[in-house]
């Protein structure tokens, strides 16, 4: 059995859920031992002043390098926060980083972005024996995450991609990435990471399709924005499908009843963000005219997310951590059926640490509710070094 009294091996775990960016930084920067840190990831809630955080992390921390962005929530060591400032630290002894800002992603270039994340990927020298993978942070209202994550699951072919858009709560105004003591909009953060750990990727949301399909007959692909659904106003025709009023539209209806697109005989979600006034739909992943769609049915979501975080190595052991990129949508329905400690104690039995998120990157696609995750176990050579 796991001794839940103690943390992760492999990386460090602090926070603060003080109000105030510097007194924040100090209490979560303070239980780190600097001289074993390679890089920090930080994770921010919505309402704290992340430019005072920035400055104070890159001082506090003393030149470490410092990674990450704003979020729609957190996942600590005590599972789901909304006002946490967590930082995850991760040890020379186990992890190299390099990192990239790409930067705009509005208007995006694929070729530009394709050839620096080669010139990257060339200057970051491989360490004999280790692993590979990276991570990706971008802006979560930049609409660009499909094209990004395209492209670079073509120049990274041979490199895992994992990621979360960056949140801002619920508030749907400004999102940013955190790289060198500042914080960027209309960017992403790539960040190629080596590890002596072995690691395995997945991914799981909790809906199967329905029989009920649905064309895009007018939509804004640019703006991801849809004005049709069956040739009918798009808020119109979904709130009939699901059986609601328009004015009964809400974060909370369009999580419980997502929009799926097939992929290679897998369902993705395309998630609904807001209805306007003027009978439109905002999508948080691409979408076109003349699509067909399929109207999702969910399944039990505490019985998937313990399966899907049932990981284990191959000698049985369960993982020593695991990196969590998951959609704030998700939280919605699983606060909304009172589930939220629930989730939280499933969290930490798996010990689960990363953020809520305005859609995730897995296997080359940018999706919306569904959990993201990277599983960390002990390196090949046993448990401890």
């Amino acid at each position: 059995m796991r001794d839940h009294t103690t943390g992760p091996d492999y990386v460090r775990v602090s926070q603060s859920n003080a109000t105030d960016a510097v007194e924040a930084v100090n209490e979560a920067v303070a239980p780190l031992s600097l001289a074993e840190i390679c890089f920090v990831v930080a994770f921010l809630p919505q309402a704290m002043d992340r430019d005072a955080v920035a400055r104070h992390l890159d001082r506090a921390l003393g030149g470490i390098p410092v990674f990450g962005c704003t979020s729609a929530g957190q996942i600590t060591p005590g599972g789901y926060e909304s006002d946490a400032l967590l930082l995850l630290a991760f040890p020379k002894a186990h992890f190299r980083c390099a990192s990239s800002l790409i930067e705009p992603l509005q208007p995006i270039s694929t070729s530009a972005i394709a050839a620096q994340v080669a010139k990257q990927q060339a200057q970051f020298q491989h360490t004999a024996g280790w692993n590979r993978f990276a991570l990706v942070f971008a802006d979560g209202l930049s609409k660009q995450e499909d094209l990004l994550t395209s492209t670079l699951e073509t120049v990274l072919s041979e490199t895992p991609v994992f990621g979360g858009s960056a949140g801002d709560g619920l508030e749907f105004r400004e999102t940013v990435v955190l790289q060198h003591g500042r914080f960027h909009s209309n960017a992403a953060l790539l960040l190629m990471i080596e590890t002596n750990l072995q690691f395995e990727g997945f991914s799981f949301d909790h809906f199967l399709p329905s029989d009920t399909q649905l064309v895009i007959t007018a939509a804004d692909p640019e703006a991801r924005k849809v004005f049709e659904i069956n040739g009918a106003p798009a808020a119109d025709e979904y709130a009939r499908l699901v059986g609601c009023t328009v004015d009964d539209l809400s974060p909370e209806v369009f999580a419980e009843h997502p929009i799926l697109v097939r992929h290679k005989n897998t369902y993705f979600v395309r998630a609904i963000s807001d209805a306007s006034d003027d009978g439109s739909l905002s999508f948080m992943a691409a979408i076109d005219e003349g699509v067909i769609l399929t109207l999702g049915r969910g399944i039990e979501i505490i019985e998937t997310l313990k399966s899907g975080l049932a990981r284990r190595d191959a000698a049985g052991q369960p993982p020593d951590f695991v990196l969590g990129f998951d959609c704030v949508l998700r939280k919605l329905e699983i606060e909304q059926k009172q589930l939220h400690d629930t989730v939280s104690d499933a969290f930490r039995e798996a010990r689960v640490l990363g953020f809520n998120t305005y859609g995730e990157q897995h296997c080359g696609v940018h999706m919306n509710q569904t959990f993201v995750g990277v599983a960390f176990f002990a390196p090949k050579s046993g448990r401890f070094e």
